[in-house]
């Protein structure tokens, strides 16, 4: 078998089911499997998985042991040549995985390969490549100068070397990961994807940034808004460092201050609701389940070269593929800003999408 792609997933019942439906699609020409190891979901992610993908590997934990025992689990069961760790609130294109395994195979020392990841509206995740964080890189990221935290020397576009990726897609070869260890379970969330970049170049490996396919990460990256969060951020920070550094006193002493009063001296980001006025369907046909259950007019869309700031773009994923939806996302942003986006899966009865990377999206049922 040539690829296993491992999703872990928890409580995001329709992201899944989006997810996995641009994975079969990017899978149709590989010999591949498709692993789902759900942490204890209290929705009907579990059932929607054995009533429309029965040929999924389903793995339903009892507990919810966290994102590296998750993916761990997930990847003892794996068969292929290839991993991919991927988060269940993504959408791949039809030849993301066909590329990369193009890409993989001309590289002899090959340790983990990430891709370009957008936001649900469109905007580079720039935390699709890192450097490592040392203590003086981190340090600058918590006060809000992430400049060297970032591998800016290579392009969002472009294809080089790095350091870090991150745990929202991961694609190595399954002798490497297991040569590694996985996910180090001592993270129950957060940091991982760090440790375990790290952790493949300290074994000589090369990782490496391929920005020739976009992939849509709704989640985004996390902001420091909450005092859970902290913790869990300054607690993974203190596990990387004492594991892979000798400790470091003052950055103890900022993570002590960082839990106790960041929560108090953050800066939490102002997200306006959109006004929305009208809906674009981008599609060959109308709908009109659409029509029924949105409260606004649902205007029929063949390109997007004229789209007004007040409208919201749906695509309709029974008659666009999964690359064409991504690949308008990107343009449009580039050139309307204010534009903000849904899909309508193929056969399903909901449409979704995220205006921004602060928070999960938005799910409207059309049943």
């Amino acid at each position: 078998m040539k690829l296993s792609i491992v999703i872990l997933n928890y409580n995001v019942r329709h992201f899944l089911e989006l997810c996995l439906k641009s994975v079969q699609a990017a899978t149709v020409t590989i010999h591949s499997e498709i692993i789902v190891v759900d942490n204890n979901s209290e929705d009907d992610s579990c059932q929607m998985v054995k009533n429309l993908f029965p040929d999924v590997i389903l793995i339903e934990e009892k507990t919810n042991g966290g994102f590296s025992k998750g993916n761990n689990i997930g990847v003892a069961r794996a068969k292929g040549e290839y991993l991919c760790i991927l988060n269940p609130d993504t959408v791949v294109a039809e030849d993301t995985f066909l590329k990369l395994l193009e890409f993989s195979e001309t590289k002899d020392d090959l340790g983990i390969v990430g891709c370009k990841l957008i936001n649900g509206s469109g905007v580079f995740l720039p935390e699709s490549k890192r450097n490592i964080p040392y203590v003086s890189v981190a340090l600058k990221k918590i006060c809000g100068h992430s400049k060297t935290y970032y591998a800016n020397h290579v392009s969002h576009d472009g294809i080089g070397e790095v350091e870090i990726l991150v745990g929202a897609f991961m694609f190595l070869k399954r002798e490497v990961y297991n040569e590694i260890g996985g996910f180090d379970e001592d993270y129950f969330m957060y940091g991982e994807d760090i440790d375990l970049s790290y952790s493949v170049l300290q074994a000589g490996y090369k990782n490496y940034y391929y920005g020739k396919t976009s992939v849509i990460h709704y989640k985004g990256e996390s902001t420091l808004r909450d005092k859970n969060y902290a913790r869990r951020f300054f607690g993974a920070m203190q596990i990387f460092y004492e594991k892979h550094f000798k400790s470091n006193a003052v950055f103890d002493f900022v993570v002590w201050v960082g839990i106790k009063f960041f929560y108090l001296l953050r800066k939490v980001p102002h997200v306006r609701k959109k006004q929305i006025q009208a809906y674009y369907l981008v599609s060959k046909a109308r709908n009109l389940s659409l029509e029924k259950f949105l409260d606004r007019p649902v205007v029929l869309k063949s390109d997007l070269k004229t789209v007004e700031t007040d409208v919201e773009v749906i695509f309709d994923g029974n008659f666009l593929s999964f690359k064409e939806i991504i690949q308008f996302i990107e343009s449009s942003f580039s050139q309307n800003k204010a534009l903000t986006y849904k899909i309508l899966p193929n056969n399903s009865d909901f449409i979704i999408g995220s205006d921004n990377g602060l928070a999960r999206g938005e799910i409207i049922s059309l049943k």
